[in-house]
């Protein structure tokens, strides 16, 4: 059971992400097809200008389209170790209702956010009682985080990370072809102080929340990443919380696709929310 715990602990976070915006994702693997234009540079203010106002727009462009495919991949690492896991799937851009394929540590889990409740089916065996399918509350495990789980996975929030956001923060870094779509690519350092409850927020999550975003020609994010630092169990009774790096990677493709994203039958679920907070109120 020690292994099935670690892998909620993982998807859960793959889920915060999914249930929030089209707001944070993270890698570097998009480098490989990136083709450098020499505009790593600050350039002139009339180019960063309008590389600000492109980023600004691009959540309201993306979410405009409503739903897309997604495809991702989340590396974590601590003390040394470091997992990996990666997703497939469809994803309501306005509520964050989502539908996922997961694989991570070899095993393969079906994830499904609905009204902001994660539902997850771990393979057999692997899920506590005789019930296939774990649930839990993101709103609440939201509410005890803070300002950094509201920040985080609020879809309203989006807005306010946008305008986070200035002429300083943007840079553009070239262009590359993305699942053959042509995208420019920009690296924003967002101030947290300026988010809401950014004092407490920069005390979780540091000053800054670096991103790349690879936006396409109509203005929407393709691809996003982001590298974060956050506090978790470190799954000793006397030791303080460990530090987490979470790097993200999400690709966006096929926008208007159908999000079928229902909740599993309510006699094929363990409730999993009290652990959950219960974990993360070690973590603090």
């Amino acid at each position: 059971m020690r292994r099935a715990s670690s892998i909620r602990i993982g998807t859960l976070t793959v889920a915060g992400i999914l249930a929030g915006t089209v707001l944070v994702g993270c890698g570097n693997d998009g480098d490989a097809d990136a083709k450098k234009d020499g505009s790593t540079a600050k350039g002139s203010p009339g180019a960063q200008e309008q590389g600000t106002r492109a980023v600004r727009s691009a959540y309201e462009r993306t979410a405009e389209q409503d739903t897309a495919r997604v495809a991702l991949r989340v590396r974590t690492s601590a003390e040394g170790k470091s997992a990996t896991a990666s997703g497939r799937g469809t994803i309501d851009l306005d509520d964050g209702d989502s539908v996922m394929t997961l694989t991570t540590q070899g095993q393969r889990i079906e994830q499904r956010v609905v009204d902001q409740v994660l539902y997850q089916k771990a393979p057999e065996g692997q899920t506590p009682g005789d019930k296939p399918w774990i649930r839990i509350d993101l709103r609440k495990v939201a509410e005890q985080q803070g300002a950094a789980g509201q920040s985080m996975n609020d879809p309203a929030q989006s807005a306010a990370f946008a305008k986070a956001i200035d002429d300083k923060d943007v840079r553009k870094r070239g262009t590359a072809t993305i699942d053959g779509v042509r995208t420019t690519r920009y690296s924003v350092a967002v101030d947290v102080a300026e988010l809401p409850n950014g004092a407490t927020l920069r005390r979780q999550i540091g000053p800054t929340l670096p991103m790349d975003v690879w936006l396409d020609d109509d203005g929407r994010i393709r691809r996003q990443q982001v590298d974060m630092t956050v506090k978790a169990p470190s799954g000793k009774a006397s030791s303080s919380p460990q530090q987490v790096k979470v790097r993200t990677l999400m690709d966006f493709s096929d926008f208007g696709t159908d999000v079928e994203a229902e909740a599993p039958p309510s006699g094929q679920v363990t409730d999993m929310t009290g652990k959950a907070l219960k974990q993360d109120r070690a973590a603090n």
